[in-house]
């Protein structure tokens, strides 16, 4: 994780040196690990569109060969080759993007390390003469700019954006108001966003439906034959378990990022909130755009 922030710290560094301002700095950042990402996130949009696909093709040969569980698992495993479908593939959008989150938390928590690339012995120095005065931190770096930037120009960060310091942490000034502007603007969009996505996805699950209905006789779709199903996992339900798990780790993020959100940083807040903002133009674009083509 450290060498991720601080790979993201030299690009921060640079953007913040050309526009001299933290917050700016943190949005253009954000925009430009989107774009990195953008072929990523197309490659995975595609992998949840062939995984629909996929669970429908199992439907038919479950009905087709219920009689015949071996011969089932057996074409279900031919599909999943032809198709070169991973079940496990779901996963990793959410494993990269916990690894990013980290990433981040530590690039804004420590920004004299990983963003000025101040040397640690001079940090050092500056946190021992705080342990000295009584002062304490959970985030002795911020303090250190907040303290010592008018005695020491190579640890100043012009923090205030829009009249916000995004170096305050929301849970150490609970009586400030402005603190919980930016959290709040990330929890709305980060709501808007699950809406938006179970939308999707129940939009797509009822297509698909549809269309299952019209190929399948009702009455054989309402029988299962309970007497056929084996105690082992069979790869359908594999599917459908890592789905499940790439769905309840899709919340979770969220959850997880907003609980984060209110002992960190405000800069913390302010990049999720811009991210969370691209990923709703994203998400719309590229279903708009793979509408586009699927009608042309």
């Amino acid at each position: 994780m450290a060498a991720v922030a601080n790979l993201f710290g030299y690009v921060l560094n640079f953007l913040y040196n050309a526009i001299q301002n933290y917050g700016l700095a943190i949005i253009l950042f954000s925009v430009l690990l989107k774009i990195v990402l953008l072929p990523f996130t197309i490659k995975q949009q595609k992998s949840m569109k062939k995984s629909a696909k996929v669970q429908e093709e199992m439907k038919k040969l479950q009905l087709k060969y219920k009689n015949d569980p071996e011969k089932l698992n057996r074409e279900v495993m031919a599909l999943y080759k032809r198709e070169k479908m991973n079940p496990l593939s779901g996963c990793l959008s959410s494993i990269i993007q916990l690894f990013i989150i980290v990433s981040v938390f530590y690039l804004v928590s420590r920004p004299l390390t990983f963003m000025k690339k101040i040397d640690t012995n001079i940090i050092n120095d500056y946190k021992n003469e705080m342990t000295e005065k009584g002062e304490t931190s959970s985030y002795p770096e911020i303090k250190i700019i907040e303290t010592k930037s008018g005695e020491d120009e190579n640890v100043y960060i012009n923090m205030d954006f829009l009249g916000l310091n995004l170096s305050k942490v929301p849970m150490q000034n609970l009586n400030d108001f402005r603190v919980y502007i930016i959290p709040l603007l990330y929890i709305i969009t980060s709501i808007v966003n699950i809406k938006l996505s179970t939308a999707m996805t129940k939009k797509k699950k009822d297509e698909k439906a549809k269309v299952v209905q019209k190929e399948k006789d009702k009455e054989e779709l309402e029988i299962v034959d309970k007497k056929e199903k084996k105690d082992e996992e069979t790869p359908e339900e594999q599917l459908e378990s890592m789905q499940q798990m790439t769905n309840s780790m899709n919340y979770m993020m969220p959850i997880m990022s907003i609980a984060i959100a209110v002992i960190a940083p405000l800069g913390l807040s302010l990049y999720w909130f811009v991210s969370n903002v691209l990923q709703l133009i994203e998400r719309v674009a590229i279903d708009a755009y793979a509408k586009k083509k699927e009608n042309a």
